[in-house]
């Protein structure tokens, strides 16, 4: 049922409005001249909660400010109030109020997925559960997820690759040359010992990877005593990574699934942390900077806004652990635990080990917005902005830029700088010194720097980034991009950063992977700003790399570069002969004199001064 004040009347009569306000639960909209949306409510009783709205003396001055722009009012009345409570959610997310508090990050979790196949791929999935299979979590972030499937691939060797590039193959693909994957596309393991990896991988997921090492363990036993040294030695790095896992992640004497939310509110913001525990591990927490209106509100009405809103289309764990408590919990917990047909449990006290992950929670939204209301501030701006600009799930957490540098060919070098939402991560940056391509051929370069790279972070288990820049147009978008699928890298969003006419700052394009038309971003941008910042930050590091390489380069002797002359080899032949210009003139027969100098490394420095091998 619904009342609705027509037209844009130059006033509101709360009086007459109010005489015909039905008292049962519901939801009231504030509509300006213009019918947009001030605010949404939720009321047990209409006519009285609106009716407050009215009274002569408002107690803030943000009711006042409120009632003063009111020209018209809808209501929509519920059965209950937890009806009332899941509608007044939806039309804030869906309108946005300027006068409610809002939630502007809120995606679904990710999950990670085990397809129904006869080999099942493991992979990452938002949204509807559509896809046969069975799905494990939620994580609070795409990065959990990844770095989850990174580990869970180079213990347990399970396929990445999509169905489309597995039923194709005729020979193993890079995956199981590193071994990060056991090639069942082609037969080098068969369903059963391919299932049997799949079991494991599953009871890690499932929290129970105390049973899976000791199931591991026996079987490194019975290995070793049937002198499978081999096979025994598998086992035994499957249990090493695992243990080293369960040391990050394991909560000691505790299970269940459980998040814990934490809310701070000061100098006109508020940060909320959500730390979510599967299974008795803490899968990861996340930081979330809910809108508030002009007026600050308090932590536990914050709270109850971002509650309603959070949990609007996720499924809320059987237990939500809460500081400060919020306004309305009980309603919240009703409202939950009908929505997911079984109990909801919302506390805000809690002893032992919840209480510890209550005070963590708490301190880290504390510290989270405290570097928000400081410098911090507008690195999270440039970053909430590339991500509306490139449309992606989550602001990035991990950015890396691609630079070349050289001189006609000479001496050259890539670079690679790493960003996060701190800003520039230097611990991480790379050079990379090319060589074997022909001079000056920058996408042979580019593609021999990202091998080495993304090669090496496979190996070695790393992280990959959320968004690869690199600083070229079509054609070095489509070296990377080509690579990472060659490698069977998902997830990574991959920007080709071509200067604009004149070179001038502002008129840069942006290539999107995928994408037919380029992007192209104003120049007052905040996420043009952080990508030129990251670009420019990757060619400092490169060109001064190649700068140093150079100057090396041109200060060395000519023996530097021979194989087997090291320091006192090099000292004793210019100490023989009196120099370079003198050594460069003897023959083989004379090099060989050399205390130290064999026939070979006579013919290779023979070959250094004229020009052969």
């Amino acid at each position: 049922m619904m009342w609705t004040m027509g037209g844009s009347p130059p006033s509101f009569d709360s009086k007459a409005f109010l005489k015909t306000l039905s008292p049962l639960p519901g939801v009231y909209r504030m509509l300006d001249e213009r019918g947009q949306i001030l605010y949404v409510g939720k009321a047990i009783n209409l006519r009285k909660r609106v009716a407050s709205y009215f009274r002569v003396h408002q107690p803030s001055a943000k009711t006042s400010s409120l009632v003063g722009q009111i020209r018209g009012i809808e209501v929509t009345v519920t059965h209950t109030e937890t009806e009332a409570l899941i509608l007044e959610s939806t039309l804030i997310k869906e309108h946005q109020p300027r006068y409610n508090i809002l939630l502007r990050d809120d995606k679904g979790y990710p999950y990670i997925h085990v397809s129904a196949d006869d080999f099942p791929r493991l992979s990452l999935r938002r949204g509807a559960k559509h896809a046969p299979g069975r799905y494990f979590g939620p994580y609070p972030n795409a990065s959990a997820v990844r770095d989850t499937l990174n580990l869970l691939q180079k213990v347990f060797r399970l396929r990445p690759c999509e169905d489309s590039f597995f039923h194709v193959r005729r020979r193993p693909c890079l995956q199981y040359q590193i071994k990060r994957c056991t090639a069942p596309c082609v037969g080098l393991i068969d369903q059963e010992g391919y299932n049997g990896q799949l079991r494991d991988a599953i009871l890690f997921l499932e929290g129970k990877s105390g049973q899976l090492i000791d199931g591991l363990a026996r079987r490194m036993e019975a290995a070793a005593e049937a002198l499978n040294f081999e096979e025994a030695a598998l086992y035994r790095d499957q249990i090493v990574e695992l243990r080293q896992i369960q040391q990050h992640q394991h909560v000691e004497g505790e299970s269940g699934d459980v998040d814990v939310i934490a809310c701070v509110a000061r100098g006109g913001a508020a940060c909320v942390q959500v730390f979510v525990f599967r299974d008795g591990r803490l899968l990861g927490n996340r930081a979330f900077f809910p809108q508030l209106p002009r007026e600050e509100e308090g932590e536990a009405a914050v709270q109850a806004a971002f509650l309603a809103q959070y949990y609007l289309n996720k499924e809320p764990p059987s237990e939500v652990l809460l500081i400060p408590e919020p306004s309305d919990m009980s309603l919240l917990a009703r409202a939950f635990s009908e929505r997911v047909g079984q109990r909801v449990s919302l506390s805000a006290r809690a002893r032992g080990e919840r209480a510890r992950w209550l005070e963590m929670a708490q301190r880290n939204a504390d510290y989270a917005l405290a570097a928000h209301l400081s410098g911090q501030m507008g690195m999270r701006h440039r970053l909430e902005a590339l991500r509306e600009a490139l449309g992606l799930e989550d602001e990035p957490a991990r950015m890396e830029c691609f630079d070349i540098s050289h001189t006609q060919g000479e001496a050259t070098v890539a670079a690679c700088v790493v960003f996060d939402p701190q800003g520039p991560l230097k611990s991480d940056y790379r050079r990379y010194n090319i060589d074997g391509i022909q001079p000056g051929d920058d996408y042979a370069a580019l593609h021999q720097a990202l091998t080495r790279r993304y090669l090496r972070v496979q190996q070695d288990g790393g992280r990959f980034p959320d968004v690869l820049f690199i600083d070229g147009g079509k054609g070095q978008l489509a070296q990377a991009s080509e690579l990472l699928q060659e490698l069977r890298v998902a997830g990574v969003t991959v920007i080709g950063v071509a200067k604009g006419p004149g070179r001038k700052p502002g008129l840069e394009t942006l290539y999107l992977f995928g994408e037919n038309r380029p992007t192209i971003l104003s120049v007052d941008s905040a996420a043009l700003h952080l990508v030129q910042q990251i670009r420019d930050e990757a060619h400092r590091f490169a060109i001064t790399g190649h700068r140093q390489r150079r100057a090396k380069s041109r200060t060395r002797s000519a023996l530097d570069s021979i194989p087997g002359i090291g320091p006192k080899r090099r000292q004793a032949l210019l100490k023989q002969f009196g120099g370079l210009k003198q050594l460069s003139r003897a023959g083989i027969e004379d090099i060989v004199q050399v205390d130290g100098i064999n026939i070979e490394l006579a013919q290779r420095i023979y070959d250094a001064f004229h020009g052969e091998g």
